[in-house]
């Protein structure tokens, strides 16, 4: 054992408690220059999410079990958590296998992107809110929908719990995303009515006659991070798959793919919602002939749109 070792086994034996763990890695991540936002966004939430979550304990129990003792076992692996985050930092939902989006849990490891979208927020509100109308009203307006770009499928899971007699495909480039949506999938019972599909964006959706397959909604989160953006990512991201991440010299390459091919996907009254960053006034000015309509999120109107098949057709070529 080095000494370096020793001294760190020496710490985490003196640590007996939830609460010592807890107050032992906001310590250790203050100390240090980890980046938060996959889910937290200082070192006290970070702390209590790796701990609790580590122990397979209910986040909402955390006074129930502050003084509880942990055995060595948990001690040790709460230690190597804590030393892997700093180090190399891992973003605790991958070492904990796990991600929250909107009350729903997910399985995810570093195959796919960390849960995180507007459309999610959409999703979950914009009925009751009144958000998606008058585009969508009642949730048996929706019989199909797709979810393009879909990395670990929540959206689709999501999508399925809005619209319950929808048939949702949710598509990504990537197999081993799809091998995460999968277990998404068959983790909340879905295998009936959620299908993933192996595709480059569209080129593999195809109906019985090899026309296009259509679609009540098409939604998308799709990489859209620019390139001088990619270049200044903390290293947290840096540790998610790239490929789901950047999208060309000004972040629009997929957004450019989806605009110039959706409407080919979707019903008479079919509707697209795309998240897009950061990026609206950039997609604006490539695409004067379009009007968006930009829906209302927690951070404002800037990073999700919604258009109808009409407004598609009426102007996709961007400049």
């Amino acid at each position: 054992m080095t000494n370096n070792n020793a001294q760190n086994h020496i710490v985490h034996s003196e640590l007996f408690t939830v609460r010592d763990w807890i107050r032992f890695a906001v310590s250790q991540f203050e100390a240090s220059d980890i980046f938060y936002g996959h889910g937290t966004d200082n070192a006290y939430d970070e702390a209590v999410w790796l701990i609790m979550s580590g122990l397979h304990l209910p986040m909402d129990t955390l006074n129930n079990f502050l003084d509880a003792r942990l055995i060595p076992t948990e001690r040790n692996k709460l230690a190597a958590f804590i030393e892997q985050r700093i180090s190399k930092h891992t973003p605790t939902a991958y070492l904990l296998k796990e991600a929250g989006l909107q009350g729903l849990k997910f399985y995810v490891d570093e195959r796919v992107l960390i849960p995180r979208s507007f459309i999610a927020e959409l999703l979950a509100n914009g009925l009751s809110t009144g958000d998606l109308s008058p585009w969508i009203e009642f949730p048996e307006m929706i019989e199909s929908a797709a979810d393009i770009c879909t990395g670990s499928g929540c959206l689709g899971v999501l999508l399925a719990s809005v619209f319950p007699n929808a048939a949702i495909d949710v598509i990504d480039i990537s197999q081993d995303a799809i091998d995460v949506a999968n277990i998404n999938i068959a983790n909340y019972g879905l295998q009936e009515q959620v299908t993933a599909i192996k595709s480059d964006m569209f080129s593999a959706l195809k109906g019985p006659d090899n026309k296009p397959k259509l679609y009540d909604l098409i939604i998308s989160n799709p990489p859209y991070v620019d390139a001088p953006s990619m270049a200044a990512l903390p290293q947290e991201y840096q540790n998610e798959p790239q490929l789901a991440l950047g999208s060309g010299i000004a972040g629009l390459d997929h957004t450019h793919t989806i605009l110039r091919e959706a409407a080919n996907y979707l019903n008479d009254d079919g509707i697209l919602i795309v998240e897009i960053g950061h990026n609206r006034e950039a997609l604006e000015a490539a695409y004067p002939n379009i009007i968006f309509n930009w829906l209302e999120v927690s951070s404002g109107n800037e990073f999700v749109f919604l258009l109808t098949k009409s407004q598609l057709t009426l102007g996709h070529t961007p400049l």
